[in-house]
């Protein structure tokens, strides 16, 4: 399929349609991407203000034939925000759609628009003495819109879910231009098909999501958080089912640290504040929220104690104030920066059966030391068996004088996570990165159904080409 070209003439059309004031001149921000591994291209450059002209943008792309590729924080890490190739596309920003349209407390529902960033979302939350507990390290940066986009995870889903499971109903412009109303509040309705979860997680391949009506949860009454010195992977995750046995779902948080990921803090980041004298090889940062009449501290006092009378943990450290508590975070927060900071040669978001991790991690460092002497930082959610499994070069070199390998390495990290039954996508998504990857391990039927349903929303091919699918 052939697409005209995006030139000037097209945007006089939408000046002509919705006038001067919704085309912006394109800025570098909108061509790049967080890894630096695509630059991309655009054609005209679209900021809308309602859902209306949305619409009506989309309508005028597929009557010239011009992709569409709608742009929410740009902080996704595959690429899906970015287009390479191809005809200079139609991009539309949704920044300034970033209203909170209604909070309702006793239904436990927030209506925001698509542009609102995701930590005014959880502060439009906390004003009405709720929850939204979708929390991830760009949250200060990145919007709902795309979160839904990409079906977003982050260090709640443990007990709360990934973005999908937080949203109720949806605004959208679907590709031929009309729009779904579907903002529904209701959590019972069993009329056909679900257009919510079709959407969410298409990453603007089947429409561009204008507002969501989100989940909202009671506060908890108290916090803890704490961070334990584990034997290893299997004593971790021992420790989350002693865990969830002695408070159940209380446990909204536990992730898994391993010494790769402190020392990279002492060798970038030397300002963050680590709980251990000597980096431990395996810890665990866990968080509880508790109701009212219990106390958080206690309760991880009794875990702690219980835990090391089974030989689970060594050492620990229980926040006893505000501050602690975000000394601790910063050490799981600021890993991620560390990595970008060093550098990997190939990063990798997948998921792992719970109980399979700790052979695959095994598995995968002896694959990885037959190849050389890399370096590897696991860590990442173990309470959802998400793991970031990130390959990074010897100390003193440089990831360039290892790009020949990144190709192999990845497939092969990726071969690996198949044979565990795995999956190479875990939160970030397809984009453009792993469209390739979708085709080697994706099951056949589900991906011809996947093209029967893009070709059956978007016959023209006009919205977000070369994300997810391959063309």
């Amino acid at each position: 399929m052939s697409l005209n070209p995006a030139d000037d003439s097209f945007a006089a059309l939408i000046r002509s349609k919705l006038g001067d004031e919704i085309l912006r001149p394109v800025e570098e921000r909108y061509l790049e991407e967080p890894r630096g591994r695509f630059a991309g291209q655009i054609g005209v450059l679209a900021l809308p203000r309602t859902a209306e002209e949305v619409a009506a943008l989309v309508r005028l792309a597929l009557v010239e034939r011009v992709p569409v590729v709608p742009y929410g924080g740009g902080t996704g890490l595959v690429g899906g925000q970015v287009m390479s190739e191809g005809q200079e596309p139609l991009l539309i920003a949704l920044e300034r759609m970033n209203a909170i349209r209604s909070v309702f407390p006793t239904e436990n529902i927030l209506i925001a628009e698509a542009g609102a960033i995701l930590q005014d979302v959880q502060a439009a939350a906390e004003a009405a003495d709720r929850l939204f507990p979708l929390s991830l390290a760009a949250q200060g940066s990145c919007r709902i819109g795309g979160n839904l986009s990409t079906n977003a995870g982050g260090v709640n889903v443990l007990r709360y879910g990934n973005a999908r499971d937080l949203c109720l109903g949806l605004e959208a412009v679907l590709p031929n231009g009309e729009i779904w109303h579907g903002l529904s509040r209701l959590r019972k309705d069993n009329t056909g098909y679900d257009l919510r979860d079709l959407l969410i997680g298409a990453e603007g391949t089947l429409g561009i999501i204008t507002a969501a009506s989100l989940k909202l949860f009671p506060r908890p009454a108290a916090v803890g958080t704490a961070m334990f010195q584990v034997a290893s992977p299997e004593a971790a995750i021992d420790l989350l089912a002693l865990a969830r046995d002695q408070v159940g779902e209380a446990v909204s948080t536990f992730e898994l640290i391993h010494r790769q990921g402190l020392d990279f803090l002492t060798e970038v980041l030397p300002d963050v504040r680590r709980p251990f004298g000597a980096p431990p090889e395996w810890s665990v940062l866990i968080e509880l929220g508790l109701a009212k009449g219990q106390s958080s501290s206690d309760a991880l006092e009794n875990l702690y104690d219980h835990a090391e009378s089974l030989g689970l943990v060594q050492d620990g450290v229980i926040a006893q104030s505000e501050a602690q508590r975000a000394d601790l975070w910063a050490v799981r927060e600021r890993i991620p920066e560390a990595n970008r900071l060093v550098g990997s040669v190939s990063s990798h978001d997948i998921s792992i059966p719970i109980s399979r991790i700790p052979d695959f991690i095994r598995e995968g460092g002896k694959m990885i030391a037959d190849r050389g002497q890399f370096r590897i930082n696991c860590f990442g959610h173990l309470g959802d068996g998400n793991l970031h499994y990130n390959v990074f070069p010897p100390k003193g070199q440089n990831r360039s004088e290892f790009e020949g390998q990144r190709g192999a390495i990845k497939q092969a990290v990726h071969d690996l996570v198949d044979a565990y039954d795995g999956s190479v996508s875990a939160e970030h998504g397809v984009g453009r990165l792993k469209t390739d990857d979708l085709e080697r391990y994706g099951d056949p039927v589900k991906l011809g159904a996947m093209r029967a349903i893009k070709a059956a929303l978007d016959p023209q091919g006009i919205m977000n080409p070369g994300a997810v699918l391959n063309e």
